[in-house]
């Protein structure tokens, strides 16, 4: 039975880029995969063909041999995990390393060094008046450190890393295959080049140590809900030396009791009394940067009246300009009334009714929204019942 073509399997051109290759494989082998298809034989077989021929379109020298060649440059050759034997059937990880490994701390180590430290993450939750003017603040994390006792080599006093005889420390080790040469990670030093006769007791060989670190981070004016700062190498250290990762500190602002926040405008809902609504007047209302501001209440404001002061809203971010201030009106009605209260709002309803009905000719209306309202209702009604 023919072999079917590599490019065919993974439903690419012979012209295809690397890059597209690479995303038509993450696709399939995700489809494919046992774990997302457990007891189908025929998903599992189809996974260890697209596996196989990504092991080869991967690799320049193997893409090249198979270019011109064919299957028959591997004829006789150990084949790749996953083509035609069963070690491509691994757990959802392997394809994550493939997909991710590159992400947020998973670069693959070279020659003679350890592994990159991890990135860490710390959750920061700030004040609003803190996101306006910006803050200096102190953190502590715990992390892993270098270790102090070796230096972060990973080997006790006195002693060094020596070259791996495996790979004479280069950290990889090569193997002919067919028409080429393939270079894998070195297993016996997974790649650093190294191997520690005597490890460092404090660290057990490592080269870094569990430790809490203080650190003093500089929140910037205008900052906003969810922003990340990252600082750099303040992550975890690297192993034998290798690189540390970095910080990410995300950004939560707290909820205000008066403000809510929109970009870099800030809106305020101020209740006022129903006389103020009514008769006008000022009212002075808090600023986010401390201050107070006077506005003034135009006789018959009604409800959701908004007012707009300009530049009295957030710093922009590092400084740059100020959003404006919205006030919206919440017209209050008056509740705990005095018997005497009482008496005199009914008196004072009978006027305004009495000048509704008629006495007071050519007067505008005191509720002109209501009364447009019901009479819109009442002729409704009467539609209704014609």
């Amino acid at each position: 039975m023919a072999k079917q073509d590599l490019y065919d399997v993974l439903s690419v051109d012979r012209s295809s880029s690397d890059d597209e290759i690479k995303r038509a494989y993450r696709k399939l082998a995700m489809k494919y995969h046992p774990d997302r298809n457990r007891g189908d034989a025929k998903a599992e077989q189809r996974f260890k063909e697209i596996s196989g021929a990504y092991d080869i379109l991967k690799d320049e020298q193997k893409r090249a041999a198979y270019n011109q060649f064919g299957h028959a440059a591997f004829d006789g050759a150990p084949q790749g995990a996953g083509f035609g034997g069963g070690g491509g059937t691994g757990g959802f990880a392997d394809i994550f390393d493939e997909m991710f490994g590159d992400f947020m701390g998973g670069q693959r180590s070279g020659r003679g060094a350890g592994a990159r430290g991890s990135d860490l993450r710390y959750n920061l939750e700030i004040s609003l008046e803190e996101a306006f003017k910006g803050r200096e603040t102190r953190i502590r994390v715990p992390t892993a450190v270098s270790c102090g006792d070796c230096g972060g080599s990973g080997a006790a006093k006195g002693t060094s890393p020596t070259a791996c005889r495996t790979c004479q420390g280069h950290g990889k080790v090569r193997a002919s295959q067919g028409f080429f040469t393939i270079e894998r990670t070195c297993a016996s030093c997974q790649g650093t080049g190294q191997m520690i006769a005597t490890p460092c007791k404090s660290c057990a060989g490592n080269g870094a140590v569990r430790k809490e670190k203080t650190l003093s981070v500089t929140i910037p004016a205008g900052v906003e809900d969810g922003m990340r700062i990252r600082l750099s190498g303040e992550g975890e250290a690297g192993t034998r030396g290798a690189p540390p990762g970095d910080l990410y500190i995300f950004v939560t602002i707290a909820t205000h009791p008066l403000f809510q926040r929109d970009g870099n405008h800030i809106f305020c809902q101020v209740p006022i009394p129903m006389t103020t609504a009514a008769l006008g007047g000022n009212v002075e209302v808090p600023s986010i940067d401390g201050g107070r501001s006077k506005v003034t209440i135009p006789a018959g404001t009604q409800t959701a009246h908004r007012f707009r002061l300009r530049g009295k809203g957030m710093t922009g971010l590092h400084g740059r300009g100020r959003g404006d201030m919205f006030i919206d009106i919440q017209v209050e009605t008056p509740v705990n009334l005095t018997k005497q209260q009482n008496e005199k709002l009914r008196e004072f309803d009978g006027l305004l009714k009495t000048g509704a009905k008629g006495p007071r000719t050519g007067a505008k209306s005191t509720s002109p929204e209501a009364e447009g309202f019901f009479t819109k209702a009442k002729e409704l009604w009467e539609d209704l019942t014609d």
